[in-house]
């Protein structure tokens, strides 16, 4: 590989990992390109050489972390040959191993989405995997008379909802690293038979 393509390819990985460090850290609004630029030792020309503009940044990287998670769920979703029970579990597993490295991820998209900054989030598919997915059509034959969307934002719900609440239950002293980790694993369990307990009792 020529010298400088070396060069050019280690630069637009720099930035995008400094972008995610930073936009993490303050957000986007708060987030210049000049705060990219210095965390990753680089001049705010080649931030827009690479991206164009915060925005279009932004909405890379989020697009690769969350493109993350969709890749981990679409597998599980999309298996015509699984269950909705054996689906159910392994969304759960997944979702949780994913948020487990990402901890700080979850509350920041929510932050970003309620602020309406969300142009990330058609591109990464969540309609199709929401609307179109052999889970989806699952519910919808077992479950006809409820709309589906009910489940699914439930079962999002109580895997989610925990790394949300995290620092305010390690401020209170309900928990802390070891037990939230032996706590999440437990619910790696606990979830899909609330879960299917529910639709049972639907």
């Amino acid at each position: 590989m020529p010298r400088t393509q070396k060069k050019s390819i280690s630069a637009e990985i720099r930035i995008k990992e400094a972008a995610h460090k930073v936009f993490l850290a303050k957000g986007f609004s708060a987030t210049t390109v000049r705060d990219v630029a210095k965390d990753a030792n680089t001049n705010v020309a080649s931030v827009s050489y690479y991206f164009g503009s915060k925005k279009e940044l932004f909405n890379v990287v989020m697009l690769e972390k969350l493109g993350l998670l969709i890749g981990a769920l679409a597998p599980i979703v999309n298996n015509e040959s699984t269950t909705l029970e054996e689906k159910i579990d392994g969304i759960v597993n997944s979702y949780i191993e994913f948020l487990k490295k990402n901890p700080d991820l979850i509350t920041f998209t929510m932050n970003e989405i309620r602020k309406e900054n969300f142009e990330f989030i058609p591109r990464i598919g969540v309609s199709k995997l929401a609307y179109q997915s052999p889970f989806m059509r699952q519910l919808k034959a077992e479950y006809g008379t409820i709309n589906p969307i009910h489940f699914q934002v439930t079962l999002i719900s109580m895997i989610v909802f925990p790394f949300v609440a995290k620092p305010m239950m390690v401020q209170s002293g309900l928990t802390n690293e070891k037990m939230f980790h032996k706590m999440m694993e437990e619910r790696k369990l606990l979830i899909p038979f609330w879960f299917k307990a529910m639709l049972k009792n639907k």
